[in-house]
């Protein structure tokens, strides 16, 4: 068991072995959020085979989504992390992510309500998620946009291969069978939870080591009063509180700038991935053929790459603050999803998605150094446990919604037989 209190490194590395922590991250994002994102040719067929409603199936994509930010919460993702040790965390929530998709192949219980239940799968996403992008923290300081945006850049290199591929085992497959593929893909997420080796050099916190100050005085005699006996149950009351602290940092909740970035995370979670789940089938109610309409999201994916690294390293430059540089960007977003709509042929439509993954790429590559620069690197395991639970209302509400606002698209006979 690893030790249970909280910890940062007593120096960054800003180089070295944490380039392998980088690697693990980039697949880490790629197997989880990149495969969210390439679900979309998944949604196509299983509206077929269940023919239900855009807005039931898009509830699949929904729980996945919104499971992977309430299970990185501090009680679960955080607090695990730091009891047990990262490498062991994230390599159970690869078993789980895998055991997800397999159960969704599972002939017998091939049923709507098990997809529901197999995306849960997202809870193991959540598990090595967090985690990861955690220690990544934790490696670097003066690099850390870099290293954020070159590891966040897996989410769409992955979605660039991913799509493709599964449009081409579906073909082979079936959809089930793909999803048998993928939870096979999915186990070498604790390969990724392999590479987190942990730093040598871990110090507690300021504040942690005045209160376990505070601890060692109560091993010592005390005069049997009243005075000394109030005295004596406000340090036990405090000692209580160290130890919750030690794996949840509720005080996060009283910090006025953290609790208003979180409410950014939610408003962005509504729209971020109504675009991966709804372009597909969308694309194909316009009459653009499957693989076109595939390739959509590999064009995506690609502007995506390009704005991580390129603003990653705009971030990494310190022209401009970088909560100045994340506002413009997600204002740039919301001109972009607010154009989407008019796209109706295959060239309009690649040229959203173009927009579209750049400017995304650009807010997710610094959106995290974001996080780090508002509470501390010390805190930032709790905070992106906390960050992602009051984030995960707005995913798992946004895609529904895009489904409801698109239904009329979306109907069954829209696509084009197989």
């Amino acid at each position: 068991m690893a030790d249970s209190r909280t910890v940062r490194p007593a120096g960054p590395l800003d180089g070295g072995y944490g380039w392998f922590i980088v690697l693990s991250t980039f697949l880490v994002f790629g197997l989880t959020f990149g495969v969210i994102k390439s679900f979309g040719v998944f949604f196509v067929e299983i509206h077929h085979y269940f023919a239900t409603t855009a807005t039931t199936s898009s509830w699949i994509t929904s729980i996945s989504v919104a499971t992977v930010h309430f299970g990185g919460m501090s009680p679960v993702g955080s607090a695990l992390s730091a009891y047990f040790g990262h490498r062991p965390v994230v390599m159970v929530g690869g078993l789980l992510s895998s055991i997800g998709m397999v159960a969704g192949d599972i002939h017998l219980l091939c049923s709507l309500n098990v997809l529901f239940v197999s995306s849960s799968a997202g809870f193991g996403y959540a598990l090595t998620w967090t985690p990861t992008v955690t220690m990544l923290g934790w490696y670097f300081e003066k690099r850390r946009p870099v290293a954020n945006a070159l590891a966040s850049t897996g989410e769409c290199i992955l979605t660039f291969i991913l799509t493709p591929s599964f449009q081409f085992m579906v073909d082979q497959y079936s959809w089930r069978g793909a999803m048998l593929i993928l939870g096979a893909l999915q186990l070498n997420l604790c390969l990724c939870g392999a590479l987190l080796r942990p730093l040598n050099r871990l110090v507690p916190p300021k504040e942690l080591e005045e209160k376990e100050h505070e601890l060692e005085l109560l091993s010592q005699p005390h005069i049997d009063s009243r005075s000394s006996n109030n005295r004596s149950d406000s340090k036990k009351s405090d000692a209580l509180k160290v130890k919750i602290i030690r794996y949840v940092d509720y005080t996060l909740i009283a910090n006025a700038r953290f609790m208003v970035y979180s409410m950014f995370g939610v408003f962005a979670a509504l729209g971020f991935f109504a675009p991966s789940l709804f372009l597909v089938p969308y694309a194909r109610s316009q009459g653009v053929e499957e693989y076109q309409a595939a390739a959509l999201m590999s064009i995506s994916a690609v502007l995506d790459l390009l704005g991580r690294v390129l603003f990653g390293w705009v971030a990494n430059l310190r022209l401009v603050k970088t909560v100045h540089q994340l506002i413009v960007t997600v204002i740039l977003l919301g001109i972009v999803l607010l154009l989407g709509p008019l796209a109706t042929t295959f060239t309009q439509l690649a040229l959203f998605s173009a927009g579209y993954g750049l400017v995304f790429g650009a807010t997710v590559a610094i959106h995290i150094t974001v996080l780090a620069e508002v509470v501390g690197v010390e805190r930032l395991g709790s905070a992106l446990g906390f960050f992602m639970l009051i984030r995960s209302s707005g995913g798992l509400l946004g895609p529904p919604l895009a489904g409801e606002m698109f239904k009329r698209n979306l109907v069954t006979s829209d696509y084009p037989k197989q």
